[in-house]
């Protein structure tokens, strides 16, 4: 039986955290090589805020895919017209931002994965499987086993709705995204209000009680990351490959500036 693995359920599966690189301004399929030598485990490339074209978001795919990092894309939405594209030309899992509801989240599951599960479209080769011919009684299976579905909590709808959302057969996810929710609920940057950490502890019991996983994005601390994986978040985003080299830059330059005299 034809089996795919995705380094992010594996990891997630055996208890551990999965950490991924959001990318908003690599456009060269090295950015997965510069995720797989910093440690993480999958890309979270931003098509909602930047822009990328088809051919890119693939080449990126592609080279994730050889290398044992997990393509993920946070696509503009349920109604973005190229998520069935992008998972057939290599992304390997799609991230939905704003799921308000239980209705959002079936169609998201409906948009990824094959029958039984969804309603996704078959295509005839995979990259996934180096375009080996492979029946679509074995890809599909294995496809809808490897392909994660995520839907993120960024509003107070989204909240008060998490259980529901996080009981839909197929989702494998429910990620709280912290910039956005805290917009949403009139808190805008206090990442340490109550409200938030437990908006995350619901988010967890609500996965914890559907056998999936919680995730955490938007929160750029480390120590605030550490806190909710030591509660139980598993799927974690830990900052943009822009934060981080302009974090790396301002530093060094004020290192040199110091050094002078400057």
């Amino acid at each position: 039986m034809t089996t795919l693995i995705n380094p992010v359920l594996d990891r997630m599966r055996g208890g551990q955290a999965s950490l991924g690189l959001a990318v908003r301004l690599g456009r060269s399929p090295d950015i997965a090589r510069v995720a797989k030598a910093t440690g993480h485990d999958f890309l979270f490339i931003d098509v909602q805020h930047s822009v990328f074209n088809l051919e890119t978001l693939t080449s990126i795919a592609h080279t994730a895919l050889a290398i044992g990092v997990a393509p993920l894309v946070r696509v503009r939405g349920l109604d973005d017209p190229d998520i069935s594209l992008l998972l057939d030309n290599g992304v390997t899992g799609i991230v939905f931002p704003d799921v308000a509801d239980a209705v959002g989240a079936r169609r998201a599951v409906d948009l990824c994965k094959f029958p039984p599960v969804g309603k996704r479209s078959v295509c005839g080769a995979y990259p996934h499987f180096d375009f080996r011919p492979t029946p679509l009684s074995e890809a599909c299976p294995a496809l809808n086993a490897a392909t994660l579905v995520v839907c993120m909590i960024e509003t107070a709808e989204g909240l008060r709705n998490i259980e529901e959302i996080a009981a839909v057969p197929g989702v494998d996810v429910i990620h709280v995204g912290a910039n956005d929710l805290l917009v949403s609920l009139g808190k805008t940057g206090q990442f340490d209000d109550p409200i938030l950490i437990e908006a995350m502890d619901r988010a967890i019991a609500a996965a914890g009680a559907n056998g999936i996983f919680a995730g955490s994005g938007g929160n750029r601390d480390v120590a605030r990351q550490v806190a909710a994986i030591q509660r139980g978040a598993r799927f974690v985003t830990t900052q943009t490959d822009l934060g981080f080299l302009t974090a790396a830059a301002g530093q060094w330059v004020a290192g040199v500036r110091k050094g002078v005299g400057a």
